[in-house]
C-alpha cells in the first residue's frame, strides 16, 4: 500500500469519526462552522501552517498551541477533544486534509454537489449567485460553489461539477488551436 493510500485512509477515518461524533452529539453544524474557520485560519497564517507541518514540535507544544486557539475561538468541547486526540496520535500535520474531508462529508450528507468556477474576470456576488442557481437547476441538487479568479484564462469561464467540466476560456481555445496547427 502506498503512502497516499495510507494517508487517505487515515484522514478519511478521522474525518468520518468527527462527523459521526458531531452528529450524535447534535453539534454538527457548530463543529462544521468552527472547522471551516480553523481551515481559513491555517490557510491565512503561514506561521501556524509551518508549526503544524514541523515534525520536531513536541506533543505538549502542539497541544498547548491548539488549546490556546480553541479557547480563543471558543471551540466546541468535542472539537477540542478531537484536536487533542489528533495531536496525541501525531497526526496534526494531516489536520487540513482531515478538515477538508470532514467538510466534504457534511456537504455530501446535506445533498450538496461541489462545483468549481474559475473566471477570467472578477465576478460580483450577483453573477456568482446566478451561475450557482443555473447549476442548481441543471444538476437538480444544491451546489456548493468555489469561485476563483484567474486572469491567465484571457477570457471565458471554466466550470467543473463533479466529473463534468465546461471550459469556455480563450486560453483553452488557443491551446486547442495550437494542437490542431501542430498536427496539420
Amino acid at each position: 500500500m502506498t503512502d497516499n493510500k495510507v494517508t487517505f485512509a487515515s484522514t478519511n477515518s478521522y474525518s468520518q469519526a468527527l462527523y459521526e461524533l458531531g452528529n450524535e452529539s447534535g453539534s454538527l453544524n457548530e463543529i462544521e462552522d468552527q472547522t471551516n474557520n480553523m481551515l481559513k485560519l491555517i490557510s491565512a497564517n503561514t506561521e501556524l501552517k509551518n508549526f503544524i507541518k514541523n515534525p520536531t514540535n513536541k506533543i505538549e507544544e502542539q497541544s498547548a498551541a491548539f488549546n490556546l486557539i480553541s479557547n480563543k475561538f471558543n471551540f466546541n468541547n468535542l472539537l477540542k477533544t478531537f484536536l487533542n486526540f489528533i495531536i496525541t496520535k501525531r497526526r496534526l500535520f494531516f489536520i487540513e486534509k482531515i478538515i477538508e474531508d470532514f467538510l466534504d462529508t457534511c456537504s455530501k450528507n446535506r445533498g450538496e454537489i461541489k462545483a468549481d468556477l474559475t473566471s477570467s474576470k472578477k465576478l460580483n456576488e450577483t453573477d456568482i449567485l446566478k451561475i450557482k442557481e443555473e447549476l442548481t437547476s441543471n444538476f437538480g441538487a444544491n451546489i456548493k460553489l468555489n469561485y476563483k479568479y484567474d486572469p491567465s484564462l484571457i477570457g471565458g469561464l471554466i466550470i467543473k461539477v463533479e466529473s463534468t467540466m465546461i471550459d469556455t476560456s480563450i486560453k483553452s481555445k488557443l491551446k486547442h488551436l495550437e494542437t490542431k496547427m501542430i498536427e496539420a
